[in-house]
């Protein structure tokens, strides 16, 4: 009985450790699946340009997580890829722009956690688009669609000023591209500038007629300047009309000095018709003073 009764206990004990043992591997199993991270749908690509082809085939069929994968896979491969920056941060957009609108989104833009603003994936994409664009443009100071791309990623974060710059040194190195002068026509009708959108927008539709966009804008830019002219002070009347007061002085002004130059002037070129009049009054006396042949009255006796 007794030998029975140890056996019993140690196969129990035996047991009980087997369990445990494998309690612990399937844990520890469990712990390493999940701390592996995803493998991308696109590993096996090795090209960049090539995860960016498929990236943007997969935008345009509007499968945007699947083309954000590919996106990554392009950046992975090469870190300073600034359009898979740029497109993934529209990617991002769209879906960002979709959970605001059904409510199911973790992070709202611009709400603060802690001390931090949290930035939506959107943001943190463009502004890694806008150091990539930079390192180009540091390697090559004329690349015109360098310049244009980061204009473009500056638009997309707000950053209006900095737009419109590199949106003009684009123009300045590639006047004949119509993208460009339309989209500097664009970025100054958003800072109110409406006078100075209208040169780009008409040369844009001077190189192309029939570019619906750059119409679009210029209506937009020649209505606003209607508006910022009609709200501007009309200073012309102004300073055809003299006020009251200027009047009055001017007209004092006038009296002085008319006074002051007939004060000046020979008193004979007003006061001679009237002097004239004398000596019919005192004819008889000057008859008397006549002598046949002689000299007659000066007028300066007058």
């Amino acid at each position: 009985m007794k030998r029975s009764f140890i056996l019993i206990i140690f196969l129990f004990a035996f047991s009980m450790q087997f369990g445990c043992k494998k309690a612990a591997v399937n844990a520890n199993t469990e712990t390493v699946v999940a701390e592996t991270p995803a493998v991308s749908p696109f590993a096996e690509i090795t090209d960049a340009n090539a995860a960016f082809a498929e990236g943007n085939r997969l935008f345009d069929d509007n499968q945007t997580e699947l083309a954000i994968d590919a996106y990554k896979r392009a950046v992975e491969i090469n870190p300073d890829f600034a359009e898979a920056y740029f497109k993934m941060g529209i990617a991002y957009a769209l879906i960002e722009k979709e959970a605001m609108r059904t409510g199911t989104g973790d992070i709202v833009p611009g709400e603060t956690s802690g001390n931090k603003t949290v930035k939506p994936n959107s943001e943190k994409m463009f502004e890694k688009a806008v150091s990539a664009y930079k390192k180009l443009i540091a390697a090559s100071h004329n690349d015109a669609t360098a310049h244009f791309n980061l204009a473009r990623a500056y638009n997309k974060l707000n950053k209006d000023e900095e737009a419109e710059k590199e949106f003009e040194t684009a123009v300045k190195l590639k006047p004949d591209d119509v993208e460009y002068q339309t989209e500097l026509g664009g970025i100054r009708i958003k800072l109110a500038q409406y006078h100075e959108a209208l040169i780009p927008l008409k040369k844009a539709l001077e190189l192309d007629p029939e570019n619906p966009e750059a119409e679009k804008l210029l209506e937009d830019a020649e209505a606003g300047a209607k508006r910022i002219d009609f709200n501007q002070p009309d200073n012309t009347n102004s300073a055809k009309k003299p006020s009251a007061t200027s009047s009055t002085n001017s007209n004092t002004n006038a009296n002085v000095a008319s006074n002051s130059n007939t004060a000046t002037k020979p008193a004979n070129t007003e006061t001679k018709p009237k002097v004239e009049t004398k000596p019919k009054k005192e004819e008889p006396k000057d008859k008397k003073l006549e002598r046949p042949g002689g000299p007659k009255p000066s007028s300066t006796r007058h």
